[in-house]
Order: structure tokens, then C-alpha cells, then sequence
């Protein structure tokens, strides 16, 4: 990954696109209509504390590790496109030797976080990608879709991008089931936070930063918000991808792929049950993540 963002990015960047390479150490493309969504991510995305936490914290763990290294193999070689990229988690957990490593996000500041472990960032819009079709091996978007204002234009973007034979990789995008909540267990969700300070709980997040990172999700700030199952199939299925999706509960490695949905907090069980939802089914789960390969 070495020599200019100029010099790894311009045969990928389409005729069409317009992009600022004097502004920061790395290209802009202007976004005319910079949402409240936008804004929001990038602001607790970019934060100097919270992202550098995010980076250190999230989808950090062994599990996830196993699980995206299970349905992708090495990067080795591989031109990725990792779509809402924040300060960099994915490539920092798991790793490899990317030909060339693209980093998309809204951020100035996580963009700048990502560039110092491996990525060549670009600040864009991911309603509207300046790339051409059909050049990266693997395109990835963990826990990106719903933190976007349109989730379907989100995944044909993406899907544009990747090559025949190519693969597209979403995960931890919440699952609209699994969320929502009503009556009792909505407000027993709603307080849990004033409990977790009275019992002084690891869980407790001050005010500031949970509502920061609260206008974030936004396709997950009200019960009925989330993804379904038809997102994928309606966004992708025309463009010519095999999909597979696997609801899961972030707890498991590749056990996924076998069809295990893993095991939620007592927390989220409890407010499931008293919501009417089984936490025992696939629908219960967290997440859905989807494994799409371009087949022609």
C-alpha cells in the first residue's frame, strides 16, 4: 500500500466523480446535503476521545475475528473497500496485506485515525460512491447500514463496487425483530441506564456520550427501527448476488455459518419476553449479517 492516495486511487475513481485532493492529506468529495445523520457520525466517530475508545473497544473481539476471517479468508492482495470505516476496527482486527486497503467515511478525524493503521481514506458519501464498477475483491460495511440514511441505496452502492466473482459483507446490523420493544420491556430498556449509575454497572455510558452515539443509529432510535431479511433481497437480488443471511447475537465465531444464532444479555431477554418476543428464535437475534457474491 504504498505511494500516494492520489497515485493508489485515481484508476478506480469515475470520470464523473468530483474530489478535493488540497483540503486534507487525503481526497474529499463534496457532499451537498450533509445530514443530521452525518453529522452526528461524524462528530462521535471523530471524536478524540470516543473514537479512539471506539477504535480500542469495538468489534475487537475473538469472535468477530473468527467469524469474518471464516467467510473471507485473507485480505492478502485483495483490493477491500471498507465502507463506513470510522478510525479503522475491521482492518485492526483482522488484518492481512491488502493491495490496496479504501477507507469511506464522513469523518475528517476518524478518516485520519484509519490512514494511520493501513487505510487509504476517502470522505465521501455512501448514498453516492465516486468509484467505477465492478474493481474491489471484497467490499465490507460492518455495522454501517443502519447508521445511514438509506439502508437499500447503501447496499446497491456498496454492490456496485464489486467485482464477478466478488464478495459483499455486511454485519451487526440490528435486526428490526429483535428490537422491537413495547410496554414493560421498552421501559425497563428506557431506565436501564439510571440503574446501571445507581449500581455503579460497567454498562453505565454518561449522558453526553450515549446521546451522541444515540443520534448515530439512525435506523435504530425507536422500537420498529432496524433491518429486515427484504432490505437485502430488494437491494441486491436484481444486481446479480447470491445472498445469505445469518441473524446473530455477536457472541459467536463461525458458528454462525452452521445456522447458530447465539445466546443476548439477560438484559435483552428479559425486555423480549415482556415484549412479547421469544429470545430463543432466529428473529430474536441482534444482528443480521449478509454474505452476498456477485455471480455474474
Amino acid at each position: 500500500m504504498e505511494g500516494s492516495a492520489y497515485s493508489r486511487l485515481k484508476p478506480y475513481l469515475a470520470s464523473r466523480a468530483i474530489v478535493d485532493w488540497e483540503i486534507e492529506d487525503f481526497p474529499i468529495c463534496p457532499i451537498p446535503v450533509f445530514t443530521k445523520g452525518m453529522q452526528a457520525n461524524s462528530y462521535f466517530f471523530g471524536h478524540p476521545k470516543w473514537g479512539q475508545e471506539y477504535l480500542e473497544t469495538s468489534h475487537r473481539s475473538e469472535p468477530f475475528q473468527e467469524r469474518w476471517k471464516a467467510v473471507m479468508g485473507s485480505w492478502d492482495d485483495k483490493i477491500i473497500v471498507d465502507i463506513g470505516c470510522g478510525p479503522g476496527n475491521v482492518y485492526a482486527t483482522v488484518g492481512g496485506k491488502p493491495k490496496l486497503l479504501i477507507g469511506v467515511d464522513v469523518s475528517r478525524s476518524a478518516l485520519k485515525m484509519a490512514s494511520e493503521i493501513g487505510y487509504t481514506p476517502i470522505l465521501t458519501d455512501a448514498h453516492h460512491l465516486p468509484f467505477v464498477d465492478g474493481f474491489a475483491d471484497i467490499v465490507v460495511a460492518n455495522a454501517t447500514v443502519h447508521h445511514c440514511d438509506d439502508m437499500g441505496r447503501i447496499l446497491t452502492e456498496a454492490a456496485r463496487l464489486v467485482r464477478p466473482g466478488g464478495l459483499l459483507f455486511t454485519d451487526q446490523d440490528p435486526q428490526r425483530t429483535a428490537w422491537n420493544l413495547k410496554g414493560v420491556g421498552l421501559f425497563l430498556r428506557d431506565i436501564r441506564y439510571p440503574l446501571y449509575r445507581l449500581l455503579r454497572s460497567k454498562h453505565f455510558i454518561p449522558y453526553d456520550k450515549r446521546q451522541a452515539r444515540w443520534k448515530t443509529e439512525v435506523q435504530n432510535q425507536r422500537p420498529g427501527d432496524g433491518i429486515t431479511k427484504d432490505v437485502y433481497y430488494k437491494a441486491l437480488e436484481p444486481l446479480g448476488f447470491d445472498i445469505k443471511l445469518y441473524p446473530h447475537s455477536h457472541d459467536l465465531g463461525a458458528e454462525v455459518l452452521e445456522g447458530k444464532n447465539g445466546r443476548n444479555s439477560w438484559r435483552l431477554r428479559l425486555s423480549q419476553r415482556l415484549s412479547g418476543i421469544n429470545p430463543d428464535t432466529p428473529e430474536a437475534a441482534q444482528s443480521i449479517m449478509c454474505i452476498a457474491r456477485r455471480i455474474n
